[in-house]
């Protein structure tokens, strides 16, 4: 699970270059994927949303690949500058078949970064659509917190599950991107 927040960097902007090149390589992958982690509460957002790093952890894109799809979605991402890098999760026994690869960009007159993709391979996921993009199902995202994704503090988590419990369908909803309004009473 994730660590609290440090809430005197609540109001902190991700970099737009980080979410472009997200955004571009997602888009052409995006018919063999299922998205997941902070991305996915990303595309269940209300469009054109303020893009807070507390709102929605966007340090990596996680997606769920059905393996019937793993040759292609691997294929995909090489021919788009992205490599193969290992980690100390690629040999241990899961569920997901785990792969991470990764592309650093440049850019003139900027620091460069990179764009990391970790995918699992899984054909059992639960998928809606919203703003053009296949997401997994937000009450079963919501159990990956418990061992896949661990940024749980993030706003767009802390309010899904108050929605959810409510019966409430958090997608497309504000308070997914927005600044909890508890914390901005205590900060007016």
């Amino acid at each position: 699970m994730g660590a609290p927040h440090n809430i005197k960097r609540y109001g902190e902007l991700w970099d737009q270059s980080r979410i472009d090149e997200g955004l571009k390589i997602l888009s052409i992958i995006k018919e063999y994927i299922v998205i997941s982690g902070g991305w996915a509460w990303h595309f269940m957002s209300v469009t054109n949303h303020t893009e807070y790093k507390h709102a929605h952890d966007h340090k990596d894109i996680d997606v769920f690949v059905n393996p019937k799809n793993v040759a292609v979605v691997m294929a995909l991402l090489q021919e788009n500058g992205f490599e193969k890098v290992w980690t100390r999760y690629d040999h241990l026994p899961s569920q997901e078949n785990f792969r991470r690869y990764e592309k650093v960009i440049y850019k003139k007159d900027e620091k460069s970064f990179r764009v990391t993709i970790d995918f699992f391979e899984r054909d059992d996921i639960n998928a809606i659509e919203t703003n053009g993009f296949f997401v997994v199902l937000p009450s079963q995202l919501l159990t990956f917190y418990r061992n896949i994704h661990s940024s749980d503090k993030c706003w767009a988590v802390m309010r899904a599950k108050e929605f959810i419990d409510k019966g409430i369908n958090p997608v497309g909803r504000i308070e997914l991107s927005e600044i909890p309004k508890d914390f901005q009473k205590v900060k007016n």
